[in-house]
C-alpha cells in the first residue's frame, strides 16, 4: 500500500503563506515558530504541509524540473463544491477547472507560484479506460453542478476529511524518471498515452504520481530554490525512514506505512 502523506515547501514570506493556506484555503495551523509552520486539514489531523521560510530563496528558472502541483483529495463532490464556494468568498483566484473523467479538479497557485489542485474522485467503476489503461482527459468542469452540490453541505471546516491524493512533477526525461519512481515506490504505469506525461499508481488508484515534460524542462531542480523541499510517501514495504533524490534532484522521503 502507498500514501502520499506530507509536503514541505520553501516560501519567501511565511506570514503571507500561512495566511493564504489557513485563512483562504481552509488549512488549520498546527504549529508556527521562527521560519517554520505546520498545517493540517482539520483540528487534530495529521500535519500535511510544512512551510519553511527563506527570504533569500529565488524561484527556479522556467526550464528547471520541479513541482507541477500537489493535489489535495476531498471526500466528496459536495465537499469540493463547498470548498470552492468558501475559498471564492475568501478572495482566492483560481487558475482553472477541469473534468478528468476519474475526478473533478480545481487549480490554483500559492503566493510563491506553487501549483495546487483540489479535487474529488468519481467512483472507480466510472473511471474511463481504454486499451487496458486509465484514460484520463481534460474537459470543462460542470461548475453549476459542482456549486449546487456544495450548497447541500452543512457548515463546518472546509477541509474536513481531506488528504493528499497525488503529486505531479515536471521532469527532464520521462524514460528516466518513470522507472525510478516505479522501482522506488512500487507503483505501476496507469496511463502512458497522455501527451507529454505519465501517470503512476499503486493499489488500483488512477494515479499517486504524475510526471510531465511540458515546457521542455532541461535542468535539474536548483538547490535551495523556492518550491518543493521534500515529498513524503508512506509505503507498506518500508521499515525505516529514508531520503532519496530522484534523477532531477528532487528529495523524496520514504516512511513506513
Amino acid at each position: 500500500m502507498l500514501e502520499f502523506r506530507h509536503l514541505q515547501l520553501r516560501v519567501r514570506d511565511l506570514a503571507r503563506s500561512v495566511d493564504f493556506y489557513a485563512r483562504q484555503l481552509g488549512f488549520r495551523l498546527v504549529h508556527q515558530a521562527a521560519g517554520h509552520a505546520e498545517l493540517a486539514a482539520q483540528v487534530g489531523g495529521a500535519v500535511l504541509l510544512t512551510l519553511v521560510e527563506d527570504r533569500s530563496a529565488q524561484p527556479a528558472p522556467p526550464d528547471a524540473a520541479g513541482l507541477f502541483h500537489s493535489a489535495l483529495l476531498l471526500p466528496s463532490r459536495a465537499a469540493l463544491g463547498r470548498w470552492v464556494r468558501g475559498t471564492a468568498d475568501a478572495g482566492v483566484e483560481f487558475d482553472g477547472f477541469s473534468d478528468h473523467g476519474v475526478s473533478e479538479a480545481v487549480y490554483l497557485s500559492d503566493p510563491d507560484g506553487n501549483g495546487l489542485e483540489f479535487y474529488a474522485d468519481r467512483a472507480p467503476e466510472a473511471w474511463p479506460r481504454a486499451k487496458g489503461e486509465i484514460a484520463m482527459f481534460t474537459r470543462p468542469l460542470d461548475m453549476p453542478g459542482l456549486l449546487a452540490a456544495g450548497a447541500t453541505v452543512p457548515a463546518g471546516p472546509l477541509l474536513a476529511g481531506a488528504r493528499w491524493g497525488h503529486l505531479h512533477l515536471r521532469v527532464t526525461d520521462l524514460k528516466r524518471s518513470d522507472p525510478f519512481y516505479q522501482t522506488t515506490l512500487g507503483m505501476t504505469l496507469t496511463q502512458g498515452s497522455y501527451p507529454g506525461a505519465r501517470f503512476l499508481a499503486a493499489d488500483g488508484y488512477h494515479h499517486h504520481l504524475g510526471l510531465n515534460t511540458w515546457g521542455q524542462p532541461r535542468r535539474a531542480q536548483p538547490e535551495g530554490s523556492l518550491g518543493l523541499v521534500e515529498a513524503t510517501f508512506a509505503h507498506s514495504g518500508v521499515t525505516a525512514e529514508q531520503t532519496l533524490r530522484d534523477p532531477d534532484g528532487m528529495a523524496l522521503r520514504l516512511a513506513p506505512l
